[in-house]
């Protein structure tokens, strides 16, 4: 075995000569064994405790010992230490005999090379169990010591297996409401969550088995043993339980910052109190800052929210319960925060929220799931209960709300058009032109910018990371176009693309993009970039010969850039769609289609477009972990992907909860500000 450190080993004999000739035979088989020779039973027990042996070896017929007897002492002051027995010669009745009574085998002498078999096979035994002892030792007072932290710790833990409590502290165990950790253990954890908090929890726990969840919070809405729900804030980590894999479920214990009491009393005057929002005032100046910075792209827009005939709520329970009801829709709107979003109390009744999405229609999206969340919920004061139901004005942010005074009034206005409406909905506020400037002097201004910026090499991109749900392709970007005025400031695509389009200058900003876009393929060797083109760059038959130019002179590889368009390009110009992709597949771009999912008809598409990826789109995942309809439609579009070998990205997700559900979904990649916001691309002089 060639080993270091000397094996001791305890001979059993009469005289010296077998005790040498057992130490020499083991020597030339390897083992650098230093023996110890014992002549007498009596001194068999003082010798076990003081030379630790690896191995016994006792010469029955020389010394007229039984193996019971020492196998006896061995048990009492060496456990687990083999023991052999030595013999002139052997049969099977006799090695059974031995074994029987506490030898682990016989051999002889004349034997040399079975009893260095034999010895090896013992000591390797022997050295792993007391590794493996050791082993289960150290676990054990690692598991002690784990259990002794998590149960003095104050955040409430939780031990799953396979989706099943196993053990909780005494946090976990106070923060829902029971005695004993007997009357969780065995419990589904789904039980401890309400309905609309499931597909979320069960996608993070398939994806922290799979190691793929890490540093992400999620909201759940937990049910307390008596009933009655709270929302809370889960951490979920890989661990292990008893030698399996399991997932920790942490829910972070509320501790209050160690502020000055003039900090406090700052923060006190800047919160309502009963809901801990934005009080007006702190609310608005907020407000100020936000829509003087430069925007961040996608749709801003201001939110009023009122419940629905609450008079009839306060003749039903009272004043004092009703306040309750208020507290309870703060908490419902907190809950739908996402990223950087602005909630404050108006006062009374009135709520309000500066919010960011993707699109009008995430927007939109976004409000519906708050109305029907507040429509399905059950709101509860003292001993109280009632259903409610909500109103929504939007007023978005756009070249026409120059004032924070006509923002705030026409969310107002929306406000009130949707309680005209019958309430339970949401309205947006639709902005007149005539009440500000022509639409002919509307293009005439965004032509003058568009072309000086061609000239002035005013555009950029900006690109933003499109993340793998299953470690397939990586490094892959989304571009958004950007334009800088002649003051500096950024200007959103949303706000002169419009006109762009009106006047034949679509075409060229599109070029511009994609050759930027290649510029940055070229630079960042970006594995992919996604670029997006117009409806009018669809039908421009001279697209490909110019692209085919480009390409050669950025020398990429082929797969480098995917062009984009819209499913509404696509339905509307079909045959310039499906000639443009396969086209393009000829030159190595890939095609992608944009916002898929958006109309009723989308899989139609399918079986005439020969995509490359399919966006599925942001609306779908506003409010999708708590909208099992949207969830079903994002499944069925996934399935009729995969059928194609389709890959799908999951467009402008905003919240770990969303990315949750994708990984039941079997979304392979997913973009947007939860990802990361877009960040700057230089522009350059692409031609």
């Amino acid at each position: 075995m060639n080993q270091e450190a000397g094996v001791p080993l305890i001979v059993i004999a009469k005289t010296p000569e077998k005790a040498e000739s057992i130490n020499r035979t083991l020597r030339n088989g390897g083992h650098p064994v230093h023996c110890t020779l014992i002549s007498d039973l009596n001194d068999l027990a003082e010798a076990l405790g003081q030379i630790n042996p690896e191995l016994i070896l006792v010469l029955t017929e020389q010394t007229g010992l039984h193996i019971k007897a020492i196998a006896d002492l061995r048990n009492t002051w060496a456990p687990g230490v083999p023991i052999l027995e030595v013999r002139d010669s052997l049969d099977e009745d006799t090695i059974a005999r031995a074994m029987r009574e506490g030898a682990n085998d016989s051999v002889s002498l004349s034997h040399g090379n079975r009893l260095i078999a034999v010895a090896t096979r013992e000591l390797r035994s022997f050295r792993l169990e007391r590794v493996l002892n050791r082993t289960l030792s150290s676990a054990s007072q690692d598991r002690q010591q784990l259990e002794s932290f998590l149960e003095g710790s104050a955040d409430a833990i939780a031990q799953l297996s396979e989706g099943i409590v196993v053990s909780a502290n005494a946090a976990w165990l106070e923060l829902f409401g029971y005695a004993e950790a007997e009357d969780l253990a065995g419990t589904p954890v789904m039980d401890l969550f309400d309905q609309q908090s499931h597909a979320a929890i069960k996608g993070a726990l398939t994806a922290c088995v799979k190691g793929k969840w890490s540093g992400h919070d999620l909201k759940a809405q937990g049910v307390l043993s008596d009933g009655s729900t709270l929302s809370l804030v889960l951490q979920l980590t890989q661990a292990e339980f008893d030698g399996e894999p399991s997932v920790r479920l942490c829910i972070p214990a509320r501790k209050a910052a160690q502020q000055a009491p003039e900090q406090k009393l700052e923060r006190l005057a800047n919160l309502d109190v009963a809901t801990g929002l934005y009080n007006r005032n702190h609310f608005i100046e907020h407000l100020k800052h936000r829509m003087a910075q430069p925007a961040r792209g996608g749709v801003s827009a201001l939110l009023y929210f009122t419940l629905d005939k609450f008079r009839d709520i306060i003749d039903s329970i009272g004043p004092m319960a009703s306040e309750e009801i208020l507290v309870g829709f703060s908490h419902l709107l907190r809950d739908s925060m996402v990223g950087d979003d602005l909630y404050g109390r108006f006062g009374g009744t009135m709520f309000v929220a500066f919010i960011n999405r993707g699109t009008r229609q995430d927007l939109q999206a976004w409000a519906s799931a708050l109305v029907n969340t507040v429509r399905v919920h059950v709101f509860e004061a003292d001993d109280k209960s009632v259903s409610a139901t909500c109103s929504i004005g939007i007023a978005e942010v756009d070249n026409f709300s120059e004032t924070l005074e006509r923002l705030l009034g026409h969310a107002d206005k929306a406000n009130n058009l949707a309680r005209e409406k019958g309430g339970d909905g949401f309205h947006v506020f639709e902005v007149d032109l005539s009440e500000q400037t022509q639409t002919v002097e509307f293009d005439r201004h965004w032509v003058f910018q568009i072309k000086s910026a061609l000239t002035e090499n005013r555009f950029h991109l900006a690109h933003q990371p499109i993340a793998s749900l299953n470690d397939e392709v990586s490094d892959m970007y989304d571009v958004m176009l950007r334009m800088t005025d002649e003051k500096g400031v950024e200007v959103l695509p949303s706000y002169f693309i419009p006109a762009a389009e009106r006047k034949g200058l679509i075409r060229p900003i599109d070029r511009w993009v994609l050759g930027a876009a290649l510029q940055f393929c070229a630079s960042r060797k970006a594995t992919r970039v996604f670029a997006r083109i117009s409806s009018q760059s669809v039908t421009d038959s001279t697209l490909i010969d110019w692209l085919v130019q480009r390409i050669k002179a950025a020398r990429l590889l082929p797969g480098a850039l995917c062009v984009q368009v819209t499913e509404e390009v696509a339905r509307k110009y079909l045959k310039q769609t499906v000639d443009l992709a396969t086209s393009l597949a000829d030159i190595g771009v890939y095609f992608a289609l944009e916002h898929f999912g958006a109309s009723k008809d989308s899989l139609r598409l399918l079986e005439h477009i020969n995509a490359s990826y399919a966006k599925i789109d942001g609306s779908l995942m506003q409010g999708l972990a708590s909208n099992g309809e949207n969830q079903a439609t994002v499944n069925t579009l996934v399935a009729a992907l995969k059928k194609r070998d389709i890959p799908s990205i999951a467009e402008r997700v905003e919240d770990a909860n969303t990315m949750a559900v994708l990984w039941q979904t079997g979304v392979q990649y997913m973009q947007g500000y939860y990802v990361q916001e877009p960040a700057v691309v230089l522009g350059s002089d692409t031609g």
